[in-house]
């Protein structure tokens, strides 16, 4: 069995499980705040708006500032690679999407980065959780298969990586 053929095995399984109207409805709601890590680079603008600290304050608009970068090469990765996004035969996505590039997922990317650079800042099981389970979502939904997705986390948590050590 080929990693194509795994990785198209889990989506369809992903995609023929625990599902409902109501769940599918609720998952396609909380995934949409993973559009473009928009509602992560508002958590930080807002956050550093609403604080009292300076350090902070810059924490997070770095780590704001750190997601949107993540975005940025996560949509140039996609142009590069051009991997189509899934169609399962009787099985269409649950959500709409803004491209048909699918690789690496978006939402894995900037949910990640955010997990890592709001560290220290929010409650990390609450950021790892969001993060895990927008990453998931987007499985769910049947708009990415799983190694788009794990690219993604491995791409966001590299991207944040890399902006903490080049701040100290």
């Amino acid at each position: 069995m080929s990693l194509d053929d795994i990785d198209r095995s889990a989506l369809i399984w992903a995609r023929t499980h625990a599902h409902s109207p109501p769940r599918d409805r609720a998952v396609a709601t909380f995934s949409r705040f993973g559009e473009h890590g928009a509602g992560w680079v508002l958590i930080g603008i807002a956050a550093g708006t609403l604080s009292r600290n300076r350090d902070r304050r810059s924490r997070w608009f770095r780590g704001a500032r750190t997601i949107a970068l993540s975005y940025a090469l996560n949509q140039t990765l996609k142009v590069v690679v051009r991997r189509q996004r899934p169609e399962l035969p009787g099985l269409p996505p649950l959500t709409s999407t803004v491209s048909r590039l699918s690789f690496p997922s978006a939402h894995a990317t900037t949910g990640f980065a955010g997990a890592r650079a709001y560290r220290g800042l929010a409650p990390s099981w609450l950021l790892e959780t969001s993060a895990i389970l927008l990453a998931l979502s987007r499985v769910y939904l049947g708009v990415h298969y799983p190694s788009d997705v794990i690219a993604g986390a491995i791409l966001g948590t590299a991207v944040s990586a890399a902006a903490a050590a080049s701040s100290r």
